[in-house]
């Protein structure tokens, strides 16, 4: 029978020596889903990648052993590491579109990872198994589906295709590392199932790197929490969720948004310590209520609270109440009573996206000072529609109003004034950050081109508009690669905030970040609404932020508004089946399996061991 994984003592550093992580011990068993979770720049995806023997460039793999099935994957040589990749342990990246080649029909490249690792299998032998692997993430196998290419495929149906290709030889574990971020709560709630079907009936263990709390509550079987590159606490999912023994874990939870109702949002003070910034004791003390002198001269011991549940602190909170909040916690949101003005009035928008027509007829207005929230499922629209209005695509007819005068069609041809007053969020913030400049040169560059300040006063704005995003300041002069995705995009939203936008267009901007960061986004874009009477329109697959952020809801339906209402309205008495449908996949999220579904854990079990 498999043993699964084992992981020993990890140590990565960089090339100086300083540690990224440390001391870090864990297991997995056939057939169980471990997930880690942890703000970002807490170790998560530098640990996923270390599991196959990877470390990102200017770090290394220095001590410690990855077990599969007894064999330390860290000793080998290259080239057997090599054949194991893929075989033995595969791996699920975030970004879909990134880990597939846009040259290369979705067929072949399959047919590639049984080619490599699987030669002596016939034509037909690879043909079958990759049917096989298609149909048990539940696409076709047909022709024409196998003649497509990535970019003709959907964003379910990319990360779909990817699981397929690391299920398709049989390994033994798999290392997902975000697969859901950028999906619909519709198509996230199939893969995740997908996810659990293929574990549970093919024994493989999985280590799942997330930010997002309701896919674990949704998914793992256990949970490890990570700060500053040390396990700080380890337990079944429901010890984790309902008796938190780690002021950190408790912090996090308490900052998690409910899609069933909007709630005061805990807030942890401060930002995460940087490798080499770390104190020498507890990584938390610093922002932790609980802290005392100890805490912070020595790192605290394992300690065994109750069966399968162990945690790494010198002040442990027992009991249920570990979950509340635990920090200062953010406003209420904006009263959506009033209904003032329109400041952006859509009449009749219908965009093409190529040949195909993806929005037919939207009529939508967004009021002065409301956050108005644009939902639906990947290819619904949403992207199409904020980014027609922001004037980076011209293929779309029908009139766009905004401050009572016609906005024209491509952001060019529009007056400064307007161009400084509606800014756009994207998703991905490497589409907003230079790579080739630094972080505080990318915020400073529409300071000085909109405003005509000096370099120093941009600076000084630049440094003002990064702190009201928390990103710590010693990342300014960084690099966007230096940078966690949750950093990047922090970074981004600087950049936009520090425009004195009237009317920013945020598209899915919380989805790669971690609940923490989230909830501080959340609060200073409600402080914006309120103090500057910012209006937004927000893209989001995330109904729970909808809940705790919106004023009013706008339903997509394959390019079609579907329903327009106040956010309880919508979210409590939704009138469409099509929004009833999202609502319910959202609370599918929260709900989660049974426990019996996963492999028995041992009342011993331990999976975190103290450092050697």
């Amino acid at each position: 029978m498999s043993s699964g994984l084992e992981v020993r003592d990890l140590l990565v550093e960089l090339a100086d020596g300083t540690p990224v992580v440390q001391g870090v011990s864990f297991d997995v068993r056939p057939g169980e889903i471990v997930a880690l979770v942890g703000e970002s720049g807490c170790g998560k995806t530098t640990i996923g990648t270390a599991l196959l023997g990877h470390a990102r460039r200017g770090a290394r793999i220095a001590g410690g052993s990855v077990l599969l099935d007894g064999v330390d994957l860290l000793a080998l040589k290259p080239d057997e590491l090599g054949r194991l990749r893929g075989a033995r342990i595969a791996y699920v990246p975030q970004d879909p579109a990134s880990a597939l080649s846009p040259g290369r029909r979705v067929g072949w490249q399959l047919h590639d990872v049984l080619r490599e690792h699987a030669a002596g299998l016939s034509a037909q032998q690879r043909s079958d198994a990759v049917a096989s692997a298609l149909s048990d993430v539940r696409l076709p196998s047909d022709e024409g589906f196998l003649a497509r290419f990535p970019h003709q495929l959907s964003g379910g149906q990319l990360q779909r295709v990817l699981l397929a290709m690391a299920f398709l030889l049989r390994p033994t574990a798999i290392v997902l590392d975000e697969p859901t971020t950028s999906l619909d709560v519709t198509t996230q709630a199939r893969i995740l199932e997908i996810v659990r079907e293929q574990c549970r009936s093919r024994k493989v263990a999985a280590v799942h790197v997330t930010h997002d709390l309701a896919v674990v509550r949704h998914l793992a079987d256990r949970v490890l929490v990570l700060y500053g590159g040390r396990i700080a606490e380890v337990g079944t999912r429901q010890a984790i969720f309902e008796a938190p023994a780690h002021p950190y874990t408790g912090a996090l939870l308490s900052a998690v948004p409910d899609v069933a109702g909007r709630r005061i949002l805990g807030r942890l003070p401060g930002t995460a310590p940087r490798p080499g910034d770390r104190p020498a004791g507890c990584p938390f003390s610093p922002r932790c209520r609980h802290a005392t002198e100890h805490c912070a001269d020595e790192h605290p011991p394992v300690t065994h609270i109750g069966p399968a549940h162990q945690v790494a602190c010198w002040q442990p909170v027992q009991g249920p109440q570990a979950a509340q909040p635990a920090f200062a916690s953010s406003a209420e949101g904006p009263d959506a009573a009033q209904a003032p003005p329109a400041l952006l009035e859509i009449r009749g928008l219908s965009a093409r996206y190529g040949s195909a027509q993806v929005l037919f007829d939207v009529d939508l207005d967004v009021r002065q000072g409301e956050c108005l929230a644009l939902v639906g499922e990947s290819g619904s629209g949403k992207s199409t529609l904020s980014r027609s209005l922001v004037g980076l695509t011209g293929q779309w007819t029908g009139t766009v109003r905004y401050a009572g005068a016609e906005l024209a069609r491509h952001a060019h041809e529009r007056d400064r004034q307007s161009q400084r007053t509606i800014q756009y969020v994207f998703q991905s913030p490497d589409r907003a950050l230079n790579p080739r400049r630094t972080v505080i040169s990318s915020v400073v560059a529409p300071i000085r081109h909109f405003f005509g300040v000096s370099e120093e006063e941009a600076r000084a704005q630049a440094r003002e508009a990064l702190s009201l995003v928390s990103l710590s300041p010693g990342l300014a002069e960084r690099l966007p690669r230096d940078l966690s995705g949750g950093e990047r995009q922090r970074a981004a939203i600087a950049r936009a905030v520090a425009c004195r936008p009237t009317l920013m267009i945020c598209d899915e901007i919380t989805s790669a970040l971690d609940v923490s960061v989230q909830a501080s986004i959340l609060e200073l874009l409600g402080r914006l609404q309120a103090e500057q009477q910012l209006t937004m329109l927000f893209v989001t697959h995330n109904l729970a932020v909808v809940r705790q952020i919106a004023d009013r809801v706008a339903v997509l339906h394959n390019g079609r508004l579907a329903e327009v209402g106040p956010v309880h309205g919508i979210l409590d008495h939704a009138t469409t089946p099509y929004t009833m449908t999202l609502i319910r996949d959202s609370l599918s999220l929260v709900d989660a399996p049974a426990a019996s579904g996963g492999p028995d854990i041992p009342a011993d079990s331990s999976s975190l061991k103290e450092p050697r």
